[in-house]
């Protein structure tokens, strides 16, 4: 069956203007994303076996290039596509932590570290550095390492610090399972960072786990 064939209540377009976008399925946005299936493969088949294919939405979006196009029905237009999605969404994101502004809220400071953190496959530490009054004066992705871990450096930290002229720094890294749970060693981790930028009086206001859905604050945990 064609897609203009379909019920006009099941077509993912109509259904989307009609109900809103929180009233379709991951298949359904997907579809309207695509746009178009292959031969033999209608947009919602195709939809449904690439969510299957990638365990779901997020498998997907965060899919390399390499994984991407190597399914057939997608090509570098779509996984342009995807790349372009993604980074829009990231800029909406970052509004509310753009450089030289304030932090408004703890859930601002979540949602932007969410977004640049949340979807890499591998562990990645960054820091959001902030001036005496907690503005943004830059956000660095620090250290990147495999699925198993970070190295981290206290000097090369403290170095960046004094470099951005913080006042205060925010620590944030991902953790890959999806499980936000913070480690023994994140715990040890963020008391020698707070120790080396002490000395130097900058402030570690926070340490933050981002999982999958899921952001873990070591500081409202009591574990700073």
């Amino acid at each position: 069956m064609t897609d203009s064939a379909w019920p006009i209540d099941e077509r993912p377009r109509e259904r989307l203007l009609a109900h809103g976008p929180e009233s379709l399925s991951d298949a359904e946005l997907l579809a309207i994303f695509l746009r178009t299936g292959t031969t033999g493969m209608p947009v919602m088949v195709l939809s449904r076996f690439l969510l299957q294919e990638f365990s779901g939405l997020r498998g997907l979006l965060t899919a390399s290039r390499r994984q991407f196009c190597g399914v057939k029905g997608l090509g570098t237009a779509k996984y342009a596509q995807v790349q372009a999605a993604m980074e829009m969404a990231r800029r909406v994101m970052d509004e509310p932590l753009r450089q030289g502004d304030p932090l408004r809220s703890p859930e601002d400071t979540r949602r932007f570290l969410t977004s640049r953190l949340g979807t890499y496959p591998h562990e990645v530490f960054a820091g959001l550095f902030l001036d005496n009054r907690h503005r943004v004066i830059q956000y660095r992705e620090l250290f990147r390492g495999t699925i198993d871990g970070a190295a981290v450096y206290p000097r090369e930290v403290v170095r960046q610090a004094l470099e951005d002229n913080a006042a205060a720094v925010i620590f944030a890294h991902n953790h890959p399972s999806g499980v936000a749970e913070p480690s023994q060693a994140d715990i040890s981790l963020t008391k020698r960072l707070k120790d080396a930028l002490g000395l130097v009086d900058i402030r570690v206001l926070d340490h933050m786990v981002i999982g999958h859905g899921e952001v873990i604050s070591l500081a409202e945990r009591g574990l700073m």
